[in-house]
């Protein structure tokens, strides 16, 4: 269970993240990019914040990826200039990539589709009695 604490920081965190990250696709001038931070959790110790991404286009998202945790240092010193006069230590950035919007486009097109498992049950396996 996340304490009131904990998500006050990660919801200090993520903004902080955003304007960090956004700006550095601005300054790189790099189009056609779009990275959110979907999420943003801290442990109970506040030592480290588990930082979800959302990458638009998701193909871009694998090397995204490692370009930013190859930068994490500077970023979190990025974040810790931002943050230094509400928090003593900032906590380690460990980065991931949120595909939650990608799964749910594929259960959304799945459900879309004919092979539809609940408009036509016939797709599903049917179960061996035992």
């Amino acid at each position: 269970m996340e304490t009131n604490r904990q998500k006050k920081i990660g919801a200090l965190l993520q903004t902080d993240l955003v304007d960090i990250l956004q700006g550095e696709i601005r300054k790189n001038s790099i189009s056609n990019l779009i990275i959110s931070v979907s999420k943003v959790n801290v442990t109970s110790d506040l030592s480290i914040a588990k930082v979800y991404l959302s990458v638009f286009p998701s193909e871009k998202g694998p090397e995204l990826l490692a370009a930013i945790k190859s930068n994490a240092p500077l970023i979190k010193h990025d974040l810790s200039q931002r943050v230094k006069l509400q928090l003593r230590r900032v906590p380690n950035l460990i980065f991931f990539i949120d595909d939650s919007l990608d799964y749910i486009e594929k259960i959304d097109n799945a459900l879309s589709r004919k092979e539809n498992p609940i408009e036509n049950p016939d797709l599903l396996e049917k179960r061996k009695k035992s």
